[in-house]
This record gives structure tokens, C-alpha cells and sequence, in this order.
């Protein structure tokens, strides 16, 4: 009760401090409603999938750690996202790669993947109130290897497109099931250790590759097409760049998926937004943390996430802009990471929104350029973070400190008896 005091105390004077500000905080509480970010599935068992246990991971990824707990089943899958969506204010998605169907011990090729297969996902996902998106899985195959929707061999880059036409027709009936577009997301890792003969070759199997997939039109679903920097091993060439995705993009009406650790570290995504709101239909985030390389670690609240929710905010883009989740660590409690990095970026997007935007926009119209960055940095320290404990109590979820006990508890008596 006295936790709850303190909270409602610093909540008022929150609220008076930014009415100077002309912000209506209740307001932004309103619109934070509409944030929901789609959970990736693949935290909490380290891209293992269930077509088969003890898989390798190939295709220029790595997941570093061997923390005890990690989900083994569907149902231990299901009940850790549904563990760590408890800790998370407001509704989310959840989406999953391919390899994550309910194949019921049989062995199913990534060509013969049926929309049957994520029946009792779309069930699961609907007595849970939540939503789901979908990636096809071009890695961890005995055909992936260095090519695949930019193979050469026919047979091989055939065995992709199937795989991946597959892949949307589940979105589809995903969408028409959840009465939500699926996001349907595609990343392959193609390229090479060193630089090709021929750039051109490569980029152009794939562009016929991708007019193929995309052949079929579909209205319950929406396609994104996702570049990446390099992948360990196939360092010096990437097929599917973010120019050439963003070329395809901007042509052929596709939405560009921006993976914020698929870049070089001194770029910033952040600055993409607005460039890709004017010339592609919508964007879809992955919200992950590169250190030195794509290492896919645990989202924190950094100067990086900050900018990338200001730019959306500022943008008016929420609509615009999908964000889910995208890292793996396996090096700490798998449930834990899933909460920090969801909330971490729900602080970020709450920050942006109690931003004095509009008079910052003023001081710059009037060419007040030391107003408007002196306004920058006196907003850094407004107490937007009585706001967000406000934010949590209100839907149901605990403070920050409290959730770390709460999932120790989880620990103890669920995945700690995972052996």
C-alpha cells in the first residue's frame, strides 16, 4: 500500500511538472495503449525450434551461453512467453519463425509446412489475448549453406521459394484467424566469406527470386523484407543489403524491416525512419543491441533505443511502425531478458511522447537553436519515470525492481527443473 502511495505522489507532481509543458500525460497513457510490440519466440530456447532437439545453428548466427532453462517443448515455449508477458504492461504479439510449428513428432520439411501446423499456435495465441507474426526459416537446414533464395542451383533455390511461398500463406491464415494482419517477415543470411566474382549475379537471382515469392497476393498479411550487415563466416558480401532490400522496397511496395543491430555501429537506424516513411508503405522495427557485431544482446534503455522512439514519435509514425523484439541470450535467466528488453523499449517510446515536441519545434521555426538544445537536454531529466511506474501499476504489472523477484520465483520452481 505505501509502495502504491508513493507511486500515485510522484504520478501528481509528474503530471503538474509537464503541464508547464502544455503535455497532457493522461493523454499519452491513452496512446501508449496503442503500443504493442511483438515478443520474439525465439529468446527463451536459443533458435532451437522443434523440428528436431540438438539442431546446429547455421547461417551466420550464434547464441552465446548455456544458462539452465532453456524451453525444451511447445508448452514450456508457451508458458515462459506467457510468464514473461505477465510483466509487461499492456497486449502484444508474439512471432515466430517456421521452425517453431506443432509438427507433432513428424518430420516436415521446410517445403511441406502447412498452415496446420500453427493451428494450435493461432488457438493458443487467442484464449492468451494475443496476436501473432511470422518469419520464414532459411537457416539450420542441410540446404541452407552459403545460398538460398539467391542459389544458382535451381533445386536448392526451388526447395526456398516453396519454403517461403509456404510461409505466407500461413500469415494468411494467421490473419484471417487473429482478424489482424500477420507480419510476415523474410531474412536470409546469403553471402560469402569473401567478395564474389560477381555482386550482380547473386542480387539478381535473388530479385527473381522475390518476384516469384511474391507472385501470390494476399490480404490478410504483409510482407517485410529484412537486410543484415554480415554474418559470421560470410563476412566481406551479404546478398540482401539494406540497399538492395531498400531498392526492392521502394519498387515494389514492400515494407523494409530494420534491424537495429544489422548495421554498422557509427549508423543510425534512427535516422533511416523518416527517409523510409516517404518512400515505403510502413516499416517493421527489430529491436535489438549490437555490441562490436550483430551480437543480439539484451535491449536496454541506452541513447540508441532513445533516439530511435524519439524519431518515431516525432515522425507521428506509431501507425506506421511496427516494433518487435529481436536478440538472443542465452547467458542469463531467459525470462528476465524477454522483461527487461520488452520494457526497456516501452520506456523509450514513453519518454519520446512526454518530449515538449512542440515547443521544441517552435524555438527551431523561429531559428532558436539554443533554446531548442537547451529544451533537448532539460527534457532528458523531466520524470517521465514516475509516469511509467504509473503506466505499470494501472495495467496490472509491477514496478521494476519487483519483477526481478517475481521471476526468481519462476526460476525456482519452473525452469530450474528443466534438466
Amino acid at each position: 500500500m505505501q509502495k502504491e502511495q508513493s507511486i500515485r505522489a510522484a504520478f501528481v507532481l509528474a503530471t503538474e511538472r509537464y503541464q508547464v509543458y502544455g503535455i497532457d500525460v493522461y493523454q499519452k497513457l491513452e496512446e501508449m495503449k496503442k503500443v504493442s510490440l511483438s515478443l520474439h519466440c525465439w529468446q527463451a530456447d536459443d533458435v532451437s525450434g522443434f523440428e528436431s532437439q540438438g539442431g546446429e545453428l547455421t547461417g551466420g548466427i550464434q547464441v552465446t551461453g548455456n544458462y539452465p532453462g532453456r524451453a525444451r517443448t511447445i508448452d514450456e515455449l508457451r508458458a515462459d512467453v506467457k510468464t514473461a508477458a505477465s510483466y509487461i504492461a499492456g497486449r502484444h504479439r508474439l512471432n515466430l519463425h517456421e521452425i517453431y510449428g506443432d509438427f507433432g513428432g513428424k518430420k516436415v520439411d521446410r517445403n511441406e509446412v502447412e498452415p496446420a501446423h500453427f493451428a494450435s499456435w493461432i488457438q493458443w495465441a487467442r484464449e492468451n489475448g494475443m496476436k501473432l507474426d511470422f518469419n520464414s526459416t532459411s537457416f539450420s537446414h542441410p540446404k541452407s549453406g552459403n545460398l538460398t533464395l539467391s542459389n544458382p542451383d535451381d533445386a536448392i533455390r526451388n526447395f526456398w521459394i516453396e519454403h517461403t511461398k509456404r510461409c505466407r500463406r500461413i500469415s494468411e491464415e494467421i490473419g484471417v484467424a487473429q482478424g489482424d494482419p500477420c507480419m510476415m517477415n523474410l531474412w536470409i543470411h546469403d553471402g560469402s566469406k569473401e567478395v564474389p566474382a560477381n555482386r550482380l549475379k547473386y542480387r539478381r537471382i535473388l530479385e527473381q527470386s522475390l518476384d516469384e515469392i511474391f507472385a501470390a497476393e494476399y490480404s490478410h498479411m504483409k510482407d517485410c523484407i529484412e537486410a543484415k550487415l554480415f554474418g559470421i563466416g560470410l563476412e566481406s558480401y551479404t546478398v540482401g543489403s539494406y540497399d538492395f532490400y531498400l531498392g526492392y522496397g521502394a519498387k515494389k511496395g514492400k515494407i523494409v524491416t530494420l534491424d537495429t543491430g544489422h548495421f554498422h555501429l557509427t549508423e543510425s537506424v534512427a535516422d533511416k525512419i523518416s527517409s523510409l516513411l516517404l518512400f515505403t508503405p510502413e516499416i517493421m522495427l527489430h529491436v535489438s543491441r549490437p555490441v562490436r557485431w550483430d551480437s543480439d544482446h539484451v535491449v536496454i534503455l541506452n541513447d540508441d533505443l532513445l533516439d530511435l522512439a524519439r524519431e518515431i514519435i516525432r515522425c507521428d509514425a506509431l501507425d506506421r511502425v511496427h516494433i518487435g523484439l529481436d536478440y538472443f541470450d542465452a547467458t542469463i535467466n531467459r525470462i528476465g531478458a524477454y522483461v527487461i528488453g520488452c520494457r526497456a523499449t516501452q520506456k523509450a517510446i514513453l519518454a519520446a511522447m512526454l518530449e515538449p515536441s512542440r515547443l521544441l519545434q517552435q524555438y527551431e521555426a523561429e531559428g532558436k537553436y539554443f533554446e531548442r538544445l537547451a529544451l533537448q537536454e532539460a527534457a532528458k531529466t523531466l520524470p517521465w519515470n514516475a509516469v511509467w511506474d504509473m503506466y505499470c501499476m494501472s495495467n496490472d504489472v509491477p514496478p521494476d525492481e519487483e519483477c526481478i523477484s517475481a521471476i526468481q520465483k519462476y526460476e525456482k520452481e519452473v525452469t530450474s527443473k528443466r534438466i
